[in-house]
């Protein structure tokens, strides 16, 4: 399982209505990658967990995420993969 985002939102909350994501270091802040090093990541992982604009379109870029799975929590896009 990988869980990634965006290094600008990291440790920081985003809110909308009653919803808090809280993306933490703990949880997202494990290792800082470049781009090259993210795409091999989302390549080889089966469970992708993602949140931020850079990321989430990477994957989409690599054909590993599709725009009709991206939900927002405002603006901020997420988006859950399971490979097969």
């Amino acid at each position: 399982m990988l869980n990634m985002c965006d290094a600008d939102i990291l440790d920081s909350n985003i809110v909308q209505g009653d919803l808090t994501m809280h993306i933490s270091k703990s949880y997202y802040g494990g290792e800082m990658v470049d781009a090259a090093k993210a795409s091999d990541l989302l390549k080889n992982s089966s469970i992708i967990n993602m949140v931020g604009k850079n990321t989430v379109s990477l994957s989409i870029q690599l054909g590993i995420g599709s725009k009709d799975g991206v939900k927002k929590i405002s603006g901020v896009p997420f988006l859950i993969v399971f490979k097969t």
